[in-house]
């Protein structure tokens, strides 16, 4: 049995930008606090967290990873995360699982782009955060200027709650305890700010503490909890992995002020679908239902498939019977882990704030919501806003008669990251696996080859261009065929217009008088839908327009479905070459992060690629972020470009924005190379 209640659970999400030293910080902990004998290391690929054989290679996390360790009656789980931004799936996924996210920041580099992007992120889903500056006794570093850039940057409300002293080799509690010297800042100043911070949650609190000038900490804890909740404090705690300063200042941090699952905000949990769904609460009861979210699942070839749950209310033990969403039919739990690394290690219980996992059950997926009571059916965890996967790749099987084995190695790991997308075109016959950046589609590749042993040749997807229409138009056609026996005829006649950008498509019928029965209009729809799919001018699909069939003419004997999908059909497209069509291209919003001397060289690149450059935004280090609208049709071999203009230093990013009109000679040039195939239906 766990020697450890609900209240006494802390689970915190390391989180920043590669190179801030959050797996060394882990293993550092881990050893600390006596859970291992000593920390492993990256180069010789012995920790706890990187454990799979493409992180040893690259030296960089690829995914989350789960330990755990009991300090002082606390069991506070950690979870590791992949810094690189093409990895970025796995981590924000981790943080909606946890209490807390900890920012860790490298004192030498401050504060970097996945910084801000992560603290923003944690806003959003109202975590509880918590800054922490790590590599402190690195040469060079002013750790003093460094809180006071992170205050500027980030606001006020974040505060150190301890200091470095004694030349870097320990740290200095600024709330508890405000005595001794520091190597940075003022201790009475700083334990002043953090309380006056603090009291402000509670004017009770702060009448108090004007007359007494000062409070025990136990008075101060519930309004530090609230201020965490409510984002007006942000604790800002000092570490050196390396030489363990800090370490222990951490844990007693953990242990004494973090929030456990009762004094963190809610699970943004709600119970239906769209627009029906409503807030439900889940509270950290271990007597009530079950309710447990799947935010990791591990496809293992030899061990099977692992779903990694966190549990908000109730306990679940073996032989528990758990629903799978709306699921009617149960499955139950035979062996319950929880992870220490790689490793599985069987538990008896899992309580709510525990993060646990079961083996072999296909049928749970990511995102998935665990529960003993139907009375949790249709309850779903407010989704995480994941960027949207634009970087992609055709693959097809390297050798004939491997296509199963390839499809099985994409899907497993399509499952393992939800910022991998697999797309299958059924007219082209092509499938397109699509993922944040070069190096999240390479990894993809190398774990197919090394996990399954599926090889595939890969090159650059078609670009996903729409087609729309810009003006309003009619439309007519007459299908007539004899073939000797009954024939077929239909006569249509219809009207488009164009719909706003991203409203889709619209079909109704004003036919009246019975002109065409009203059994045949859906096929003068699926006619009309055939052309959506397959284009009309490019061989793109269509998009945002407004179909109306207002009249035609039938035969008692000869019309038939058939007749009037094709005559639907033809003249839908009839119409679309009067309503003056257009080709459109998807547009990112592109962030490309650059050394400042090669701002100019990259600004002209991307003009050149018919990019609307916003504005740009300089950090620390003389990196500078400019943001542009570009056509992903110039993005696509972008990274080399990129990497040869800055010497290997520049990066980007995409997410995609909108749909455009691409320019008269591109649409040209698309339009002469479709080859319409205008078969018969």
């Amino acid at each position: 049995m766990a020697n450890y209640q609900t209240e006494d659970t802390r689970t915190v999400a390391l989180v920043g930008h590669s190179g801030g030293g959050k797996t060394y910080l882990l293993e550092a902990l881990l050893a600390r606090s006596g859970t291992i004998s000593s920390p492993g290391s990256i180069e010789r690929g012995t920790t706890i967290s990187d454990t799979d054989p493409l992180e040893k290679h690259y030296r960089h996390s690829l995914n989350t990873s789960i330990a755990s360790i009991d300090y002082q009656g606390t069991h506070i789980t950690l979870i590791d995360t992949p810094g690189l931004t093409d990895f970025r799936g796995p981590t924000l996924a981790a943080m909606a699982a946890t209490e807390t996210t900890a920012i860790v920041i490298n004192a030498q580099a401050g504060i970097e782009l996945a910084t801000r992007r992560l603290l923003r992120r944690a806003r959003q889903r109202k975590l509880c955060r918590m800054i922490i500056i790590n590599k402190i006794d690195a040469e060079g570093v002013d750790l003093g200027a460094l809180v006071e850039e992170i205050r500027e940057e980030f606001g006020n409300e974040c505060l150190p709650v301890n200091l470095p002293a004694e030349n870097f080799s320990c740290v200095r509690d600024c709330f508890f305890r405000a005595e001794g010297e520091t190597d940075i800042l003022s201790l009475p100043d700083a334990h002043t700010q953090i309380v006056d911070q603090v009291v402000e949650m509670d004017e009770q609190l702060m009448e108090r503490y004007l007359e007494q000038g000062e409070l025990s900490t136990e008075q101060l804890h519930d309004a530090f909890e609230e201020a965490m909740r409510s984002g007006h404090l942000v604790p800002i705690c000092f570490t050196s992995a390396k030489t363990g300063t800090g370490l222990e200042g951490f844990l007693k941090f953990c242990h004494r002020l973090l929030p456990n699952p009762a004094e963190g905000n809610p699970p943004p949990f709600i119970k239906g679908e769209g627009e029906q769904a409503e807030p439900v609460s889940a509270q950290p009861n271990p007597s009530g239902h079950v309710i447990a979210h799947v935010f990791k699942t591990i496809n293992d070839p030899f061990v099977g498939k692992l779903s990694v749950f966190r549990i908000y209310q109730g306990t679940i033990k073996p032989d528990t019977q758990l629903f799978i969403g709306n699921g009617r039919k149960p499955f139950k739990v035979n062996h319950l882990f929880r992870l220490q690394g790689s490793k599985h290690i069987e538990v008896e219980q899992g309580l709510p704030g525990d993060i646990c996992a079961v083996a072999k059950v296909d049928e749970i997926h990511y995102d998935d919501v665990l529960h003993d009571s139907h009375d949790e059916d249709h309850f779903h965890l407010k989704p995480v806003d994941f960027p949207r996967p634009m970087y992609g790749l055709a693959v097809e099987p390297k050798t004939r008669g491997q296509e199963q084995k390839v499809a099985n190695a994409i899907n497993r790991l399509a499952e393992e990251d939800p910022c991998l997308a697999v797309e299958h075109n059924q007219e082209l016959n092509e499938t397109v696996v699509h993922g944040l950046g070069e190096m999240h589609l390479r990894i993809f590749l190398e774990h197919m080859k090394e996990r399954y042993g599926a090889e595939v040749d890969t090159r650059p997807p078609r670009i996903a261009y729409r087609e729309t229409i810009t003006q309003a138009a009619e439309g007519h056609y007459r299908h007539k065929k004899q073939t000797g026996g009954a024939g077929q005829f239909g006569e249509v006649f219809l009207r488009i217009r164009p719909l706003e950008r991203g409203s889709g498509f619209q079909f109704n019928s004003a036919v009246v008088g019975g002109a065409i029965p009203t059994s045949l209009i859906p096929a003068v729809e699926k006619g009309v839908r055939q052309v959506l799919s397959h284009g009309a001018v490019a061989g793109y699909p269509l998009q945002d327009v407004a179909v109306e069939v207002y009249d035609g003419k039938h035969h008692s004997v000869d019309s038939k479905e058939i007749a009037f999908v094709t005559a639907g059909r033809k003249a839908f497209l009839a119409a679309i070459q009067e309503a003056k069509p257009q080709v459109l291209e998807p547009i990112v919003s592109a962030d490309v992060t650059v050394p400042e001397g090669n701002m100019g060289d990259i600004t002209g690149s991307l003009a050149a690629k018919r990019a609307r450059i916003h504005g740009s935004e300089n950090h620390r280090g003389g990196m500078v972020t400019i943001q542009a609208d570009v056509p992903m049709s110039s993005l696509m071999d972008y990274l080399a470009e990129l990497k040869s203009l800055t010497g290997g230093q520049g990066s980007f990013t995409m997410d995609f924005s909108h749909y455009d009109p691409v320019p008269h000679e591109v649409q040209q040039a698309l339009v002469a190379a479709h080859d319409p195939r205008d078969e018969e239906h």
